[in-house]
């Protein structure tokens, strides 16, 4: 009766999940993630089986493991790079609150695996490091807050940010993990300043990070032995460092061949901290000029895709994404050339470690969804919605 009134309605077309997904998706850095990926593996089969030797395991255990978590990692990348914005927003928020849980609980049953910093959980079979979930969490939480703080009678998105941003590196302080806390005051700093902060606002948050380096570096033996080794003019051959600026030098532009690098039996964390020494080494500068070249185009491409963006939050969560996802892969490069003190971090996607490739399918998976091709509409129907 109503369709003889009134008309028929028409069939609202709704196009398959899939499709449209890989219609708006960023391929090329997609892409870019996936060949990281497969450099890490090829890496891994060089620089894993000297430790795996070591501790009497067999030859490619932790290729295996690698191939796993990092395989795991990617399907969680593209899972989430599925979700629209406001989906990401909540699994941001809830992953946050999980990972500071965690890390507020490091001291009573975490370990340290005799490294000096109490940072995993382990289960036996695996260990967690929360801080690495806690970041793409932190990030989306921030430019939430930051965001709705724009809106007429908002929250202090920017006040209550900046108390959560203060205990996270309290926390991370607490470790010590003086390296994750400064890439945590990076990340909400980026946030701020797209947010529109105020130029006196960010040069009082580099005074507090200075009389914070300061105070760790008199309160900290660890911290001061990396500082002292960074600021000394001549390098121990037998540091870490040492073996690694070796390494490169050695590797020069063609690199000296495939399973010929030396550096992997010397260094511990070879196929970890200290992976990029083992590409020059073996590779070359051509293979690390390729891993930087991945990077930036995987940074640069979601940056200027943002740029297009209205959405607040979809803005400023998307750039603090790829800032932290690009400083985290700048600082473990620059600590194996001498250009940053040693701080620990893996190179994201390469680097073996659970962990870290799992939250950085989720640092990835959270900038794909947000960088993603959407209608943007008129800027007025935006203010007009806003005005509301």
């Amino acid at each position: 009766m109503t369709e003889m009134v009134y008309g028929s309605m028409p069939e609202r077309v709704v196009e398959p999940v899939l499709p449209r997904w890989w219609r708006s998706i960023d391929r090329w850095s997609l892409a870019a993630v996936f060949a990281l990926f497969g450099i890490g593996i090829l890496l891994g089969l060089a620089a894993s089986v000297p430790l795996a030797q070591r501790n009497g395991l067999d030859a490619f255990y932790y290729v295996k493991r690698q191939a796993f978590f990092g395989s795991l990692g990617l399907a969680v990348m593209l899972g989430i790079s599925m979700m629209p914005p406001a989906m990401v927003r909540r699994l941001g928020v809830i992953g946050f609150m999980g990972a500071f849980a965690a890390m507020a609980l490091l001291p009573v049953i975490g370990t340290d695996f005799g490294k000096g910093a109490v940072r995993w959980i382990s289960f036996g079979f695996a260990s967690v490091q929360p801080s690495e979930f806690l970041k793409p969490g932190f990030i989306v939480l921030t430019a939430w807050l930051m965001a709705a703080a724009q809106d007429i009678n908002g929250p202090r998105g920017k006040s209550l940010s900046f108390l959560i941003t203060f205990i996270i590196v309290l926390l991370l302080a607490l470790q010590p993990d003086f390296g994750q806390a400064a890439l945590i005051i990076f990340g909400w700093s980026v946030v701020y300043f797209i947010a529109g902060a105020p130029m006196i606002l960010i040069a009082s948050v580099l005074g507090l990070v200075g009389a914070g380096a300061m105070f760790a570096y008199n309160a900290s033996e660890h911290f001061a032995r990396r500082i002292n080794g960074f600021l000394s003019s001549e390098i121990d051959p037998r540091t870490q460092i040492g073996y690694a600026t070796n390494a490169i030098q050695e590797g020069g532009f063609f690199g000296v061949g495939v399973g010929e690098g030396q550096v992997k039996w010397s260094l511990p964390d070879a196929h970890t901290d200290f992976i990029i020494a083992v590409a020059a080494e073996e590779y070359g500068l051509i293979l690390v000029l390729i891993i930087i070249a991945l990077y930036a185009m995987i940074v640069v491409r979601s940056l200027f895709r943002l740029m297009r963006e209205r959405d607040p939050f979809i803005r400023l969560a998307g750039a603090g994404l790829a800032c932290i996802f690009a400083v985290q892969a700048m600082v473990n490069m620059g600590v194996a050339v001498r250009l940053l003190p040693s701080k620990g971090m893996t190179l994201p996607f390469v680097s073996y470690g659970g962990s870290s490739v799992i939250a950085a399918g989720i640092t990835l998976g959270m900038l794909l969804a947000l960088t993603r091709s959407r209608p943007q509409g008129q800027i007025g129907e935006i203010l007009f919605r806003r005005g509301r």
